[in-house]
């Protein structure tokens, strides 16, 4: 505290609701069976940190000190778990080998999820050297004053809102000459991974950004000058515009170019995006705001929403990373035990065959949108697969043989549907920058294996819930396709104000011959976020022609349960037969009323039964395809006869634009 110039902690209390800052916080941990037992956190700092400190004989960056520092911060996450409810759970929490490291953990939701090691397993580690650097002073100096400035989604989705507000104006320029909505997005999408790829050097840094430059003043050439680099990109080699060297970057994105002429006013815009920094944008949030800008529709109606990335993990560590957490635990455990009985071949044997099956595992979001489900899925499992490749390799086991043999956790383990082809394209797109990211931040300036983008297909473009053969127009009497309203468009009632379905936006109602349940890919967990359709407003935003055939294609599902409800008992269905392990499904909070109830107490009494394991039954949320704050419920569902966790919010508060904190 005096090196970094804060305040010390404060002599503990006979009253540990006064003890917001000090060395032996006392804290009573509850067990199973009732009992209690007391506890005692070396420092504590409310709404800051939990810090252990161990005193480790062995030295450090061993497999015997590493051990030590994991028991001290599975002891820490105990005494956090045993806080009360009216402290919260702090952002961070610290280990300490006194005299030598402080690690560092962080678990910004507060909600209960996995402290992970911050800011990476690469750097999470300070040592006692590492004060003399301002950037490692500066972090200390934040936990202890300003945790949540460290909060990377904070600064990230500030950078992205900025971006996605650029990318709006120049996807309106494009429009207004002309240009056709979808050749528009793609034109964009390529544009944007390329000032990626040159922010994290997978093109030469900077070198695109002054390709633009160039073209501004000769802008008669930029649309040849564009389609000889992203064909270059495409296939690797010798960039005659660039004078590079390129990789392969493959997987479909620069395949059929067809760019767009620009002007000098629309090539700034290019450079103006192209001057952020691009390594820093947060998939969880872009694909969302991407896809509002890329459509006429939502960004002239809605402006730039999206859906907080806490809530999104709120849903994804129960569904799938507390699962896999526990069961890596047990490994640890089984694979410290072989260790100590001098049966290091097996212990690496145990972790090996834990990776393998994290890397075999498959991730299904049947309502995927732009994908931040499946990006911050995919990012928690990187996490964990660093715990465990630097578990291995603190065993001798070769880390990084496993990922040059490809045996990495990647987007092809993570499935979409997505019935939007503009938001599914940018799904798929949201997992690469995603993975490429972490690549980044593991491995330093090492380059992927070529081709850099693989085409996984693993994103389908369909209806997640009806299958049919094929759809006509329904006609009238006279042969004349019958109208309805398009169900999205919407203006401003000329005496409320408020917005009113605008009856000129006109769709043919269809027909759909021979309807059936839609099948979904196999996987091990499903995830998601299915449309907020009501059952009373199903005709009004589909049409008579799809409820039909809907309804008919699902007869155990009453006329009167809301859209969601279809993913829900789908879902449960592959979980009690065996398909899948769990499920976690975002729907709105009218899940308790009769019909929508229903459906639920079906799937949890028939034989065999499932059981829901969190819940939570009242949560805000951001539906962003409509821009508006809503209220949902959170249900996460495993086969049996299961215990569960409920959830209820204590207190929550605005904060920002979109989010509220919980």
């Amino acid at each position: 505290c005096m090196l970094l110039d804060l305040p010390g902690p404060e002599p503990a209390t006979d009253d540990p609701a006064r003890d917001g800052y000090t060395f032996e916080r006392r804290v009573d941990i509850g067990h199973p069976d009732g009992s209690v037992t007391r506890g005692y956190i070396d420092l504590y700092r409310r709404g800051h940190f939990v810090l252990e400190a161990k005193r480790v004989s062995e030295a450090p960056e061993t497999s015997r000190w590493d051990k030590a520092m994991l028991r001290a911060a599975n002891q820490a996450d105990t005494y956090i778990r045993a806080l009360p409810a009216e402290d919260g759970r702090p952002p961070f929490l610290l280990t300490c080998d006194v005299g030598k490291t402080l690690e560092v953990y962080a678990e910004f939701t507060r909600s209960g999820g996995t402290y992970v090691p911050f800011p990476d397993p690469r750097s999470h580690r300070i040592h006692l050297d590492d004060l003399r650097k301002p950037a490692i002073r500066d972090r200390l100096i934040a936990i202890w004053t300003e945790p949540d400035r460290l909060d990377p989604a904070r600064h990230a989705a500030r950078v992205t809102r900025e971006l996605s507000v650029t990318l709006a104006r120049l996807a309106r320029a494009l429009e207004a000459d002309g240009y056709a909505v979808e050749r528009v997005a793609h034109f964009i999408k390529r544009c944007l991974f390329t000032m990626f790829a040159e922010d994290v050097d997978l093109l030469p840094r900077g070198r695109f950004t002054a390709l633009l430059e160039t073209m501004k003043t000769t802008p008669q050439h930029f649309a040849q000058a564009i389609a000889s680099l992203w064909q270059t990109m495409d296939s690797g080699g010798y960039s005659p515009i660039l004078n590079e060297q390129l990789l392969r970057f493959n997987g479909n994105l620069f395949r059929d170019l067809n760019p767009i002429p620009l002007d000098r006013d629309q090539i700034q815009l290019l450079i103006d995006a192209a001057r952020h920094d691009w390594s820093q944008v947060e998939p969880a949030i872009f694909g969302t705001l991407l896809e509002q800008a890329l459509d006429p529709v939502e960004r002239h109606a809605r402006g730039a929403h999206y859906t907080p990335r806490a809530y999104v993990e709120r849903l994804v560590m129960p569904t799938v990373i507390d699962p896999l957490r526990e069961q890596w635990r047990v490994v640890q455990a089984a694979a410290a035990a072989l260790e100590a009985q001098g049966k290091a071949d097996q212990a690496i044997a145990e972790i090996r065959a834990f990776h393998r099956d994290l890397c075999e595992l498959r991730i299904l979001d049947p309502a995927c949108g732009s994908g931040n489900f499946l990006y911050v899925t995919l990012e928690h499992m990187k996490r964990l697969e660093g715990e465990v490749l630097g578990t291995l390799a603190d065993l001798g086991a070769g880390q990084n043989l496993l990922e040059m043999q490809g045996n990495t956790v990647d987007p092809h383990q993570f499935l979409g549907i997505e019935i939007n082809p503009r938001a599914a394209a940018i799904a798929e797109m949201v997992l690469w920058i995603g993975y490429l990211q972490w690549h980044f931040r593991t491995h330093g300036h090492i380059n992927p294996p070529q081709p850099v983008l693989r085409a996984f297909d693993n994103i389908e473009c369909r209806d997640a819930v009806l299958a049919y053969d094929r759809w006509e127009y329904r006609t009238d009497e006279a042969g004349r396709p019958v109208m309805r309203w398009d169900g999205k468009t919407f203006k401003k009632s000329p005496t409320t104000g408020e917005d009113i379905p605008d009856e000129s936006a006109q769709v043919p109602v269809e027909v759909y011959i021979k309807p059936r349940k839609a099948e979904w890919p196999e996987a091990d967990y499903v995830i998601g976020n299915p449309p907020f359709i009501g059952a009373a407003s199903m005709r009004r935003a589909l049409g008579d022609g799809y409820v039909d055939a809907l309804r008919g294609s699902w007869n155990e599902l009453s006329e009167s349960s809301d859209f969601v409800m279809y993913w829900w008992s789908h879902a449960a269905d592959l979980l009690r037969a065996g398909r899948i392990r769990r499920f976690g499904l975002i729907t709105t909070n009218s899940l308790r009323q009769t019909f929508n109830r229903r459906v639920i107490e079906r799937h949890m009494n028939e034989k065999p039964p499932l059981s829901l394991v969190f819940a939570i039954p009242d949560h805000p949320w951001v539906d962003a395809g409509q821009g508006a704050a809503v209220r949902i419920a959170m249900t996460v569902a495993e086969a049996g006869e299961q215990p569960g966790v409920l959830g209820q919010i204590l207190s929550e508060r605005k904060s920002g634009e979109d989010a509220r904190e919980i």
